[in-house]
């Protein structure tokens, strides 16, 4: 996808290269991890999602992008890459080509939703964009590497780590630019349904309901955030190159709790389901870059 160079003028906030370092799974610092991650985990996706992270653990060994392990270690010592950081903008979004393919979609997404909303006469306000190395912290707690990235509506910033890009590509995949835009795109969604409401209608519902009605629940927001993705697509598609399309379809049949599961467990429990199958992410994504309408992505009313 041909994106015009980010705005030096975008929220962006660089944790890495900051301590933290990692855990040792291995060594029994893993434990320290899990039980830092289940509380976020369990606030967000239910017992559903603890299930499934608690399942990948004892599957992979560890935790990578997505519940998935990748080497299944982390050692004490910062990386050479970890120990990179930004001061600024430019700096923070230069340091590699992972970062300035993440500040260029972001930059796309802020903009292109700026102009969305102000058509609509509502009132846009900028998200933050915050690059971490293993760990971090954000306004809803740890941020870690395993979680994958991740939207905090409490500081409003989209959290990433950009190996993930690496464990999209390698691990489940999904290579080329555009899966890496989309999954931009998609948590820049989880900003955009927490302006308009939609993710504090979502979590009321969540807390008053049973665990399987808190998981439908967010299957459908997820569901929306992926429409979303494909709605700031379609209002760049004269960005798009060939083959664009076909690598986001690809990343988002890769990410389904569907076939996620099958990796890792060998079967499928659709009452656990927290983001949609991947034929569902398909779907969803598809109809946002067919229609470009944020209004045609009422994944709320009648079937998903």
């Amino acid at each position: 996808m041909r994106l015009d160079d980010f705005d030096p003028n975008i929220n962006v906030e660089d944790q890495r290269g900051q301590g933290g370092g990692g855990f040792g799974f291995g060594g029994g610092g893993g434990g320290g991890l899990l039980f830092g991650l289940l509380p976020m985990v369990f606030s967000r996706f239910g017992c559903g999602g603890v299930v499934i992270l608690l399942i990948a653990l004892a599957v992979f060994g560890g935790l990578g992008s997505l519940g998935g392990g990748g080497s299944g270690v982390r050692t004490s010592a910062p990386s050479e890459q970890s120990a990179r950081h930004g001061t600024d903008t430019k700096s923070s979004c230069t340091i590699d080509a992972a970062s300035k393919v993440a500040c260029n979609a972001f930059s796309s997404a802020d903009k292109t939703w700026a102009a969305i909303f102000q058509q609509s006469g509502e009132r846009f306000v900028a998200p933050k964009l915050v690059f971490y190395s293993g760990s971090g912290q954000s306004g809803c707690g740890a941020a870690q590497s395993a979680m994958g990235p991740f939207y905090c509506p409490q500081d409003q910033g989209v959290y990433l780590d950009t190996s993930f890009f690496d464990e999209l590509g390698n691990r489940f995949g999904a290579k080329g630019d555009f899966a890496q835009d989309y999954v931009i795109a998609h948590e820049f969604g989880h900003h955009i349904q927490n302006l308009l409401g939609t993710s504090a209608k979502v979590a009321q519902a969540e807390r008053q309901g049973s665990q399987a009605e808190g998981n439908r629940m967010s299957v459908r927001l997820e569901l929306q955030a992926d429409c979303y993705a494909g709605v700031w697509a379609a209002q760049n598609r004269d960005r798009l190159d060939p083959g664009d399309i076909q690598e986001g379809m690809t990343a988002a049949y890769a990410i389904g709790d569907d076939t996620l599961q099958k990796q890792a467990q060998g079967r499928v429990v659709p009452d656990s389901f927290t983001h949609g199958t991947s034929a569902q992410r398909q779907h969803w994504l598809q109809t946002g870059l067919d229609s470009g309408d944020p209004a045609r992505c009422d994944t709320f009313s009648g079937a998903i």
